[in-house]
């Protein structure tokens, strides 16, 4: 195999993990639409959502192109089995209440801005130009979070208990984010991507950072599940994928 071909394998498996990730997250926050606690987090949480499936676009069709099989973001995104997905674990975690949300949220979307922030940098124009755009975007997701959180956890007995309890849960399933693929390392040497552990620093001290503010304590280290990016999942994403897929999967091809 020639480096070039390589390194084509290799960003299309990062690719896909990262338009995975942002899509199935996505798809888990249209389920908020119409049922948020108030009318103008309804919206925000539907636009929050909007912007994932927009990003993960951006990364699937890029996917397809490398791919060479003339795979559309679209075949991508409905065609694949759970097993051919590579989303990271958490994401793909049942909703809850909205503290589990936004903790949900908060802890992807730290994970997301700064590896975004890092791809500025990228040596390959196309996913540099992607980072630029979608950025903007997360650092406005983040800030939205955040400040739930921080209201949440200053809040009344059980919205602290409600957050705290989110993170506890949903803790298990953060080392997945930064799980190294085979191929990373071949990226990393050509300046397309960031070194993870990186990412994991900038990560861990905003995550400190807020959920101080919110007098939440982080959990301490214990069994964490790993394997979305081998296209290791809990039952959740079965489901998930059903509901998206539907329509595609009864009416192969329908277009609009």
């Amino acid at each position: 195999m020639s480096d070039a071909t390589a390194v084509n394998k290799s960003l299309l498996n990062y690719l896909l993990w990262l338009g995975d990730s942002n899509l199935v997250l996505g798809h888990r926050l249209s389920e908020w639409c119409g049922h948020g606690p108030i009318l103008e987090e309804d919206i925000a949480i539907t636009n929050i959502a909007l912007d994932l499936i927009g990003a993960s676009r951006l990364y699937l069709t890029y996917a397809g192109e490398l791919e060479g099989k003339g795979h559309t973001e679209d075949d991508l995104a409905y065609l694949r089995d759970v097993m051919n997905y590579k989303n990271c674990i958490l994401v793909e975690q049942l909703n809850g209440d909205f503290a589990n949300t936004m903790m949900r949220q908060f802890l992807f979307t730290a994970f997301s801005y700064h590896l975004q922030t890092a791809l500025l940098n990228s040596t390959n124009e196309q996913l540099r130009a992607i980072a630029e755009k979608s950025v903007k975007e997360t650092t406005y997701h983040l800030r939205h979070c955040s400040d739930w959180l921080i209201r949440l956890g200053g809040g009344t007995e059980e919205s602290h208990k409600r957050t705290q309890d989110a993170v506890d849960n949903l803790w298990m399933f953060t080392d997945d984010m930064f799980e190294v693929a085979e191929g990373d390392k071949l990226l990393v040497t050509e300046k397309i991507v960031p070194e993870m552990a990186t990412i994991y620093k900038q990560w861990e001290a905003t995550v400190k950072q807020v959920l101080d503010e919110a007098t939440i304590k982080v959990p301490q280290r214990s069994y964490m599940m790993k394997g979305g990016r081998k296209g290791i999942h809990t039952e959740h994403l079965g489901f998930l994928l059903a509901e998206m897929q539907f329509m595609q999967r009864a009416y192969p091809g329908a277009k609009w």
